[in-house]
């Protein structure tokens, strides 16, 4: 074998195994792998979230006689209720078993209704006590909802969501987006259901089959935690040893400082 082959093998193994590694680097990276192939025909676009226990409410009565929506929107009374809200809005705190406190009406069961179902049923609730001739007009918010994304992610934190609806996609972005080091084929999603429940749930966000998932889109109070892949962990480990050797080197260093001057 000539000196000039001897040399071009080794460095066509090491270009076959960086070429390897890279095109195994892309494949951990990039989302949504495999949506040319996804069917779609059945899935479900639609999202409604569904009241759950220590919802914060916000709920107002519109009606063309305004004293006659008065009773039903203390808070802009001075009606001392659940929850002090802004604007001077009521806000009623959904306790533990899915019920409020309405006025006049009382006790209504909130839990695992959807935004228009929570609208169409306060409605019907309130419509004994006003004329025939209204047709009262019910909002119902969720004053409380927010997701919380963690871990390797550019910008941690608690998301409040104002639309009452998020994707994990739309909140990974509101975070930043994962970072080099975080693992995108095992994204934890920590969610507690209506009965306080605590489940946990892994993610794949490289396979496009994502966007099907009953866990695509995220349910309030949910928190999504970002694995750090091998990489992050095994740097992290040298950079801990390395402070401890310079801690041992510096104690080393004074040790040897004292003992020399006791000399």
């Amino acid at each position: 074998m000539t000196r000039k082959a001897s040399f071009t093998l080794p460095f066509l193994i090491f270009a076959m195994a960086l070429l390897l590694n890279s095109c195994g680097s892309t494949k951990r990276i990039v989302y949504l792998q495999g949506a040319d192939t996804l069917n779609l025909e059945n899935s479900q676009y639609l999202y409604d979230a569904r009241i759950m226990p220590k919802d914060l409410l916000t709920i107002t009565v519109s009606a063309t006689d305004p004293d006659a929506a008065k009773p039903f929107n203390p808070g802009k009374g001075g009606y001392q209720g659940s929850s002090g809200g802004s604007n001077n809005q009521l806000q009623y705190l959904v306790d533990n078993d899915g019920n409020i406190n309405f006025p006049l009406v009382g006790t209504l069961h909130m839990a695992g209704l959807t935004k228009r179902e929570s609208e169409q049923m306060i409605k019907e609730k309130i419509t004994p006590y006003l004329s025939k001739t209204e047709n009262p007009v019910v909002t119902v918010e969720m004053s409380s909802y927010r997701v919380t994304v963690l871990g390797e992610v550019s910008r941690p934190g608690t998301i409040k969501v104002d639309q009452e609806k998020i994707n994990i996609l739309e909140a990974i972005a509101q975070a930043g987006d994962l970072t080099m080091y975080g693992k995108r084929d095992n994204v934890q999603l920590i969610r507690v259901d209506a009965k306080g429940k605590k489940e946990i749930h892994t993610l794949n966000l490289n396979k496009a089959d994502i966007i099907t998932s009953p866990y695509y889109y995220l349910q309030q109070n949910d928190i999504v935690y970002v694995e750090p892949n091998k990489t992050k962990i095994d740097s992290t480990a040298i950079n801990s040893v390395s402070i401890w050797f310079s801690v041992i080197s510096f104690l080393t260093s004074m040790a040897t400082l004292v003992v020399s001057i006791v000399k």
